[in-house]
């Protein structure tokens, strides 16, 4: 298996909620919306989509129900701190929960987290070290 990821799918309480989120509060497109999912535009990047949350748990064979932190953070590098800071300002705006304001890092680099209506987390960096950095944007 390759370090690859086809899709990432992000089982969620509420479609509607989480589109108005992601598409209202974050300014992402729709590219196909099937009803029980949807996957947004990606830029070439590995897409993004959601399914209702106990119909993906179904699906892979695992409980709907959980709770703390999953192990699981959802990274998104930009160029610029002040992109770190917009973005965390948008993203509360919309309804996140900020989990970490916008900062320095302990490793030199500038970042911040939140997390969705879903508690799904987002970590946004920005490091002007390093020369090869995986950008969004």
């Amino acid at each position: 298996m390759k370090a690859h990821v086809s899709s990432i799918l992000l089982g969620v309480r509420d479609m509607e909620a989480s589109k108005r989120f992601y598409t209202e509060g974050l300014g992402w497109k729709v590219k196909d919306d099937y009803g029980i999912s949807v996957f947004f535009e990606s830029d070439g990047a590995s897409p993004v989509g959601f399914y209702d949350r106990e119909g993906l748990a179904d699906q892979v064979g695992a409980s709907p129900e959980g709770g703390g932190f999953s192990g699981l953070v959802l990274t998104y590098v930009v160029r610029s701190e002040a992109r770190v800071d917009e973005i965390i300002a948008q993203a509360e705006k919309a309804g996140a929960t900020i989990l970490k304001p916008a900062g320095a890092l302990p490793w030199g680099g500038y970042g911040g987290s939140f997390a969705d209506p879903d508690g799904y987390i987002w970590s946004l960096g920005y490091s002007a070290q390093g020369q090869d950095q995986p950008y969004a944007e």
